[in-house]
């Protein structure tokens, strides 16, 4: 008897040619539904419709179709045990040696501007993740394709041996059902945002925090390796519909590495924060050496390079408007890593190419991120809301005897977005809307402060100190007094706040508590 094989995909990419195949290189003979089934009739491949094969018509609009004994006993059952042979013959049921099913495009309809809830309801597949999971857990007597790039390998499975191997069958068992935990996922992301107020994830004053989180990713890409030669690395992408990162352009350079991807990520973070003026940063190994507005994208990158030169050299620089020529060429002048603006024009273009290791990426969307971040822990994983808190002046307290001037004000604001972005214990010395002195990571704040203003030097006259943490003693306040710093702005909170604003106060400094802190490990 021939071999049966159950045709049932939404993407019908290589499906006439693969089915062509099936049928003319190897004698199966088709069942399908639904689109698949007409595509195949057109083409003049001989297919019988399920309907016709289980003697029941679909109903309820085509919801129901596969979901039938005929269908999901001939995939489920075992050749080699005799129970379920039996049942087969008894209830004229063919076994079916070949399941090629991919899923409704769910996310690709999520994706679509003013997409109803009704619309999205109406892609959850159904009979397809059935069948999926039942051929994927009877790989032992059949194989299961859920991907158009999987057939070619298929066919050339079949013609070498016959038939496919059981690590083949193993393979494509193990990607069905990373299909449809990925489709699931998805699924329960979109329900749970569209059906139910949203539940923050981060927990609470109540505790609240959703009761499972799964994270499921596509491979993108495998990468040379990750922070170190010695450790293996990959880049998945979460979603079907490519966003972020992964729906970048590549406009020339080499390969992205695992660190050029966490430095890009840092990059885009900080550069997000900006938006009414030009603005550029660059980052090392996921710090800022240098940020700044400007006139133009091209003063603000000049400014952005100069805060700090030396730092500079291999850096990953994120601009906030379009490269220009003028851009480009300043680009040029130094030896970075990546370059990623919202998009670069032509006379841009040829310049950037004599430095053709160079990465520019194009991502319009700067300032789309994920809305949670997670690490992973021995048996387990944090998960916490982003730190997407827009800071508002607003709510700012301005606690010393001296005001802030306008000006001041706008350079506090600046430097506070900037040190939101250091990795804590961090200090930022700004001045003119630049980056003058940053000390990041310390394991005391003391000496992000001594490293902040030893690198703003002589420019600390007259600037701006921001921390993203409070002052618990007075001693880093008077440093910053004796550098020349006049204004400093920090979230407060400390038992000892009083003692950090009298020191202000008797220094003529300013101080603004933000009553917000910043964090970032």
């Amino acid at each position: 008897m021939a071999r049966l094989a159950l045709l049932s995909v939404s993407n019908k990419t290589g499906l006439i040619d693969f089915a062509r195949s099936l049928v003319e290189e190897f004698d199966f003979e088709l069942i399908s539904s639904g689109g698949t089934a007409k595509a195949l009739k057109d083409a003049g491949l001989p297919v019988m419709k399920v309907a016709d094969y289980t003697g029941s018509p679909e109903i309820l609009g085509g919801r129901v179709k596969t979901l039938h004994p005929r269908i999901h006993g001939g995939i489920l059952a075992r050749r080699d045990v005799p129970e379920d042979v039996a049942d087969l013959e008894n209830n004229q049921i063919r076994p079916i040696d070949l399941v090629v099913v991919n899923l409704y495009p769910f996310e690709e309809t999520i994706a679509k501007q003013g997409v109803t809830l009704a619309e999205a309801i109406e892609q959850i597949d159904i009979g397809g993740p059935a069948m999926l999971r039942a051929a994927s857990k009877n790989f032992a007597h059949l194989t299961i394709l859920c991907d158009p790039a999987q057939y070619e390998e298929y066919l050339q499975e079949c013609r070498s041996s016959g038939e496919p191997s059981l690590e083949f069958r193993q393979k494509c068992a193990l990607k069905g059902f990373l299909h449809t935990s990925s489709y699931d996922q998805a699924i329960a992301a979109y329900l749970s945002n569209n059906l139910t107020p949203s539940v923050p994830v981060s927990a609470s004053a109540e505790g609240e925090v959703s009761e499972e989180y799964n994270l499921s990713g596509k491979l993108l890409q495998s990468l040379r390796y990750g922070e170190n030669p010695h450790q293996p690395a990959a880049w998945y992408q979460t979603g079907t519909t490519p966003t972020g990162w992964a729906a970048a352009t590549k406009l020339q350079g080499k390969e992205l590495s695992y660190n050029n991807l966490v430095d890009l990520e840092a990059a885009r973070r900080i550069i997000s924060e900006f938006t009414d003026s030009p603005a550029a940063t660059i980052i090392k190994h996921t710090n800022p050496c240098g940020v700044a507005l400007g006139n133009t994208v091209q003063q603000a990158y000049q400014k952005a390079f100069n805060a700090d030169s030396v730092s500079a050299f291999g850096g990953i620089v994120a601009l906030n408007r379009p490269i220009d020529a003028g851009t480009a060429t300043e680009l040029t002048k130094t030896f970075l890593e990546c370059v990623v603006a919202p998009s670069c024009d032509a006379e841009a273009q040829e310049i950037l190419a004599a430095k053709s290791k160079v990465r520019v990426l194009i991502l319009p969307e700067l300032s789309s991120g994920p809305k949670e971040t997670v690490k992973v822990i021995a048996g387990g994983l944090l998960v916490q809301a982003s730190d997407d808190m827009v800071a508002d002046t607003s709510k700012w307290q301005i606690v010393t005897e001296k005001k802030p001037t306008d000006d001041e004000l706008a350079e506090l604001l600046f430097a506070w977005k900037v040190c939101k972005h250091v990795k804590s214990n961090a200090i930022v010395v700004s001045g003119d809307r630049t980056t003058l002195g940053v000390g990041a990571g310390q394991m005391n704040r003391v000496g992000s402060v001594k490293i902040a203003l030893e690198q703003a030097a002589e420019k600390a006259q007259g600037a701006i100190l921001a921390s993203d943490g409070f002052f618990p003693f007075d001693d880093s306040v008077r440093t910053a007094a004796d550098a020349g710093i006049k204004a400093i702005v920090q979230p407060g909170g400390s038992l000892r706040d009083q003692d950090s604003i009298q020191a202000a106060n008797e220094l003529d400094l300013v101080m603004v508590l933000t009553g917000i802190r910043h964090f970032l490990h």
